[in-house]
């Protein structure tokens, strides 16, 4: 079983479609929604997981660009440059999943691009600029 982070953009015209309710109907695919938000011109954006057989996650993939769904995959995010930064946490605290943390017993901090749900909260905060985006 794959698992795949995609961020779809859902343009005005779309947005009423039930193409989320596809991808488990149709696709039989498990998905959990990381992220989403409708901008106040009605377009939208999400950042999806989906989870299953590579061959279904291909197929659902052609169906979301035929359906005018415009497809990234989310290997956007962030680096955490651990030689410039001086652990004094800020990110951490503004990382409401936790993917930036303080390890136990060294309190340095450390990176969970698995957890990152890409709201770009931590990225203006370090005083150092040790977090950078991936573009």
């Amino acid at each position: 079983m794959a698992t795949e982070k995609l961020m779809l953009q859902f343009h005005t015209k779309i947005i009423k479609k039930p193409i989320v309710y596809r991808i488990v109907k149709d696709f039989d695919l498990e998905f959990n929604i990381l992220r989403a938000e409708i901008t106040s011109d009605l377009e939208g954006k999400m950042l999806l997981e989906i989870k299953g057989p590579k061959e279904k996650i291909a197929k659902c993939k052609d169906y979301l660009l035929r359906e005018g769904v415009e497809l990234k995959e989310a290997s956007r995010g962030i680096i955490l440059d651990y030689e410039k930064c001086v652990n004094c946490g800020v990110c951490v605290s503004l990382c409401i999943v936790k993917a930036l943390y303080l390890k136990e017993g060294s309190y340095e901090v450390d990176f969970d691009k698995d957890k990152c749900i890409l709201c770009g909260l931590c990225l203006n905060c370090c005083p150092v600029n040790a977090i950078k985006p991936i573009i």
